[in-house]
């Protein structure tokens, strides 16, 4: 099967990658030809593990391409796949301008039947829109619209493709469902068949309620800090062990961060307002999310007896999360513009996500290894679960810094108080 995909960012990029390593033929596209040449040199624009090996195997194979031109990216495609960007709005509605754009063109270019399947995670009735604007340009007979929403986790993103837990198919076109269900039939998994809007609703809400699971893990290991003497790990534990609950996304950390959860959660918020229907529970997620991130900045200054004017503070790992280099919406560019903005200068490193940390902090000195952050830092800060911050030698490195916060509860702390570290983590007792 012919398939192309329009927009080579993560999504994009994987999906045309593993599509063309089950065997079909993908167009890639996008707009910027930059994106594209690293695209043509065998390998993505960003990090994501497994990710180059794909690309230059199946471009090598002659069945992966990347273009800017839609019209000679589509040229016989069976089925059209938008994965494009839906950035949010000042209210918190994605913004489909691009969609839009992209619609238009197929539009202009199409000469064939072909399926045109959202990708991008879209507010309910898009499809219907785009039906609208496609419908200018085309016969009915000529297209349909359906939507197949992603759930790839960037940093495990081609497992996920490969090994999903279940995929959308949202068309009401018994022609589309059929294409469709063949062009996912290599991959071995639960295969539902809905309407398009709900299709469109599900990416939302499946990404809202993990939101409000990491929230809820927020809060409990708040509340542990408050008392003193609990454990949030050991109650995240009896927690997630209730199969009704489960204990994936019950961990603390500094914050979250990301394109998708941040900007899907507005979106889902949005999206209540719009119909009418009460959002208070996912607001307060939002506002777990950014009190969070104060607690982090609480606890680094209360290392110091409340002043951190002048103090260095060492910082490993930028990315929102391991595995990426994604620095988008990350817990690290609010903690670290608060404790500047009282005066704390700032060291990091992380083994991935520099070059793209460099592009927002201008007022931030970048080190060539972890090492180097603890020799020349006043505190330490473990702001991403990168798995070699793990594996410090804690002993060797107590000679160099005595100021260690760990928001990724990385080390335990009754040994780092045995070390005579200064040290705090997130919701457990210093024992």
């Amino acid at each position: 099967m012919k398939i192309s995909v329009i927009g080579m960012g993560y999504v994009g990029g994987t999906t045309a990658a593993c599509f063309a390593e089950l065997g079909h033929e993908v167009w890639g596209i996008d707009h910027d030809d930059k994106k594209i040449e690293v695209y043509n040199s065998g390998k993505a624009p960003f990090y994501e593990k497994g990710l180059d090996r794909l690309i230059k195997h199946n471009s090598a194979e002659g069945r992966l391409h990347f273009t800017t031109n839609i019209s000679e990216g589509i040229k016989e495609a069976q089925v059209i796949i938008l994965a494009v960007g839906t950035p949010p709005k000042e209210d918190g509605s994605p913004d489909l301008g691009t969609i839009e754009k992209v619609a238009q063109e197929i539009g202009n270019s199409l000469k064939h039947y072909a399926v045109i399947v959202e990708k991008s995670t879209v507010p309910i009735r898009t499809a219907e829109w785009m039906c609208s604007i496609l419908g200018k340009y085309l016969e009915s007979d000529k297209f349909d619209v359906a939507a197949c929403p992603e759930f790839l986790r960037e940093s495990t993103a081609v497992h996920d493709f490969m090994n999903p837990d279940r995929i959308a198919i949202g068309t009401d076109s018994d022609r589309a469902a059929q294409v469709l269900f063949e062009l996912y039939k290599p991959i071995v998994a639960p295969k539902i068949h809905t309407s398009i809007k709900a299709a469109e609703m599900i990416k939302h809400a499946v990404n809202a309620a993990l939101y409000m699971k990491i929230a809820f893990a927020f809060s409990v290991s708040q509340l542990c800090d408050a008392e003193g003497n609990v454990d949030c790990v050991e109650v995240l534990k009896g927690v997630g062990l209730d199969k009704r609950i489960g204990e994936s996304f019950l961990q603390p950390g500094p914050g979250v961060g990301g394109f998708c959860f941040p900007k899907d959660l507005d979106a889902w918020i949005s999206i209540h307002k719009k119909y009418g229907v009460y959002s208070g529970l996912f607001e307060a997620v939002r506002e777990i999310n950014r009190l969070q991130k104060q607690h982090v900045v609480n606890k680094i200054i209360n290392s110091f007896n409340g002043d951190i004017n002048g103090k260095k503070i060492g910082v490993l790992g930028l990315a929102f999360k391991a595995g990426t280099n994604d620095m988008r919406l990350a817990a690290s560019i609010d903690i670290i513009k608060s404790l500047q903005s009282k005066g704390a200068k700032i060291i990091a490193y992380d083994p991935k996500a520099m070059e793209d940390a460099k592009k927002i902090f201008t007022d931030v000195e970048y080190a060539p290894h972890s090492l180097h952050v603890a020799e020349n830092s006043d505190a330490l800060v473990i702001m991403t679960e990168w798995p070699e911050f793990k594996e410090l030698d804690i002993k060797k490195l107590r000679e160099k810094i005595g100021i260690i916060i760990d928001t990724r509860n990385m080390y335990e702390p009754r040994r780092m108080k045995q070390l005579r570290y200064v040290y705090d983590c997130m919701g457990r007792p210093i024992k």
